[in-house]
C-alpha cells in the first residue's frame, strides 16, 4: 500500500510540473548533454584514428583505453576534486562544485566509453570497402562521412550508452558538484539525497524520468534500424 501510495505521489509530482522537481532534471540534461557533445568529436576520430591507422604503441594506447572504462565514477571524480580544489594546480580557475566540473568528469567519464564502443563499431565495418575507394582516388572526406553512414546505427547506440553511463552515475557528479540545491543537484544525486531523507516520492519521481529516458533513446534506436533495413 505504501509503495502504492509513493507511486501516485511521484506522478502527482511529474505530472503538476514540480519546480524543484523539473529543475534537478534540467540540472542533469544540461550537463550530461554538454558533456557528451564536447566530447563525441574526439571519441569519434580517436576511435577512427585507432581503427584504420597503424602507429608504435596502438595496441597498448587501446587497451589503456579499454581498462578507463573500469575505472569507478567516484575515483574520477576523487581525482578530479584534487585537481580542482585550492590546493591542486588548476585550483585558480575556481570550478569546483559547479556545473562545469560536472560536465569535465562525465567527459572523462564518456570519453572512453565512446572510444572503444565506436572503434569496435569501425572494425566491424567493411574495410574492403575503404580500400576501393582509395584505389579509385576517392577523397578522404567522402570517404569518411560514408563510413559514418555505413557505421551509423552501432554509432549511435555508442552515444545512446556513453549518455545513458554519465547521466546515471553519482560519485564523480558528487565529488565535485557537492550536490548544490537549484545549481549542481542532478538527478542521481537528489535520488541519493532524497532517499535518506526519507523523501522517497520524489525519487521515485525521477527514478521514472530516467526509465521514460531510456525508453525513448531505445524507441529512437529501434525505429532507426527497421527504416534503415526498409530501405535496403
Amino acid at each position: 500500500m505504501q509503495l502504492w501510495q509513493t507511486t501516485l505521489d511521484a506522478l502527482q509530482l511529474l505530472v503538476s510540473f514540480d519546480a524543484d522537481l523539473w529543475k534537478v532534471v534540467s540540472v542533469s540534461f544540461s550537463v550530461s548533454f554538454s558533456a557528451i557533445l564536447l566530447v563525441l568529436i574526439p571519441a569519434l576520430l580517436c576511435a577512427f584514428i585507432l581503427a584504420y591507422c597503424e602507429f608504435p604503441g596502438r595496441w597498448m594506447l587501446l587497451s589503456f583505453v579499454h581498462t578507463l572504462q573500469a575505472v569507478p565514477t567516484v575515483v574520477i571524480g576523487l581525482l578530479l576534486y584534487m585537481t580542482l580544489s585550492r590546493a591542486g594546480p588548476l585550483g585558480d580557475w575556481q570550478m569546483l562544485f559547479t556545473q562545469k566540473a560536472m560536465i569535465l568528469g562525465q567527459m572523462l567519464i564518456s570519453f572512453p566509453i565512446l572510444v572503444s564502443l565506436m572503434y569496435g563499431a569501425f572494425q566491424n565495418s567493411d574495410k574492403r570497402s575503404i580500400e576501393t575507394s582509395y584505389t579509385l582516388g576517392v577523397s578522404r572526406i567522402r570517404i569518411l562521412m560514408t563510413l559514418l553512414w555505413e557505421t551509423r546505427f552501432p554509432l549511435f547506440a555508442a552515444v545512446v550508452a556513453g549518455f545513458s553511463r554519465i547521466i546515471t552515475e553519482v560519485g564523480c557528479s558528487m565529488m565535485v558538484g557537492g550536490n548544490i540545491l537549484n545549481s549542481t543537484r542532478n538527478i542521481p544525486t537528489a535520488i541519493a539525497l532524497e532517499s535518506q531523507k526519507g523523501a522517497f516520492a520524489q525519487g521515485v519521481a525521477l527514478g521514472m524520468v530516467l526509465l521514460l529516458l531510456a525508453l525513448v533513446m531505445n524507441f529512437i534506436l529501434t525505429s532507426a534500424k527497421g527504416q534503415g533495413h526498409l530501405r535496403v
